[in-house]
């Protein structure tokens, strides 16, 4: 097997990413379209900065973790690396389902006048019957899990071919990503997905019926390895166009507004939007892992620290978040009181779980996905 290898930046980047999550999902709380409750006032302008981050914030944690895959399956075998993707991403899932879920589904219900009583009453009676939506079992924020672990099985046997040196597919990659702007070959595929899959499904993630979202989350996964995989060549090419695609991911948004503002819908606009979104979205991937290389390949204790709360932060956050909400969504107190409560509320109460339960208690470890400390 070949030696462990640890790119701090990509772990800053987890931990960046997964901060955002944080403050997008409060976001939703305040937006026009539909979420698990809302606030009593909608704030229509929020929508802009919102749509700019759900343009690249789950695709950018997709590559990252295919990217992982890459150094995971570095120093273990096949048998290995999917055992151990089992533990870390079935077992949390199921727990959450059980326990972190019920309670953002049981305020949704109350909300909504579709049950009445204590949460107490809501598990004994409800919390596990039927499918959501219309029934009440669900992992909500946690469809992370089951699509990673379902990518992770069935490309591993792939990744296994493809980590091997001697792989014509790996030396072609290096060849087309040295080329000056070979980095953005990769909306190609992309593309069409937007165009062909996307107007046919709707994201569910349901899993069985998500198709679009499904082909083009484990799209971004296989992206993230492939890229790795091209070794010296990825990040020479990465630190390369990192600047140029700043520019054309602001050129690509600002278009994509205008067209989002004034466009109609069309055959044609529709085939324009899906090449402004892919061009739009991979930049700032690109800018993302470019300027993350640069700046935060750096080893940290704070990061060791952080690296290993994200997973635990990532399973409770909503359930924090959609609890703090169902109490204060009919307060008249304006935007920023709320938003700074829930977000100092989600993290506050993300952390306090964390650290004095979660890391006291080892038996709970392997519910949040905790491995053993992380050397840094």
């Amino acid at each position: 097997m070949d030696k462990k290898i640890r790119r701090y930046d990509l772990d800053w980047l987890r931990v960046i990413v997964f901060g955002l999550l944080i403050f997008y999902h409060v976001g939703m709380f305040f937006v026009p379209w539909g979420w698990h409750i809302k606030n009593n006032i909608i704030y229509d302008w929020i929508r802009w900065p919102m749509l700019f981050l759900n343009q690249w914030r789950l695709p950018i944690l997709f590559v990252i973790s295919g990217m992982g895959t890459f150094y995971a399956l570095s120093h273990r075998n096949l048998w290995q690396f999917n055992w151990e993707r089992i533990k870390r991403l079935l077992i949390p899932l199921l727990f959450g389902m059980l326990f972190i879920v019920p309670p953002q589904v049981y305020f949704e219900r109350l909300v909504t006048n579709e049950f009445i009583g204590s949460y107490f009453s809501y598990i004994r009676t409800e919390a596990f019957i039927g499918i959501y939506p219309e029934g009440n079992v669900s992992w909500h924020h946690l469809w992370f899990l089951p699509y990673l672990l379902i990518f992770s099985i069935i490309l591993s046997p792939l990744f296994i071919q493809i980590k091997r040196k001697t792989s014509s597919f790996t030396n072609w990659t290096q060849q087309q990503v040295q080329k000056t702007y070979g980095l953005y070959l990769f909306i190609i595929p992309l593309y069409f997905i937007e165009v062909l899959i996307e107007p046919f499904f709707d994201i569910t993630h349901a899993l069985i019926d998500d198709w679009f979202n499904f082909i083009n989350s484990l799209t971004f996964f296989l992206f993230g390895f492939i890229l790795i995989a091209a070794g010296k060549v990825f990040w020479k090419s990465l630190d390369f166009i990192k600047s140029k695609a700043l520019i054309i991911g602001i050129i690509a948004f600002s278009v994509q507004l205008f067209i989002w503002i004034q466009g109609e819908d069309s055959l044609l606009i529709h085939c324009t939007e899906a090449f402004i979104k892919v061009t739009n979205l991979w930049s700032w991937i690109l800018v993302i892992l470019g300027y993350g290389a640069k700046f935060l390949n750096i080893k940290s204790k704070i990061l060791a620290y952080c690296n290993r709360a994200v997973y635990p932060f990532y399973i409770l956050h909503q359930t924090i978040t959609i609890t703090i909400g169902y109490y204060i969504m009919s307060l008249d107190w304006g935007l920023l009181p709320k938003f700074i409560i829930l977000v100092l509320g989600t993290f506050g109460g993300s952390w306090m779980i964390y650290h004095w339960i979660i890391l006291k208690i080892p038996i709970l470890h392997p519910f949040f996905g905790l491995k053993k400390t992380n050397s840094y």
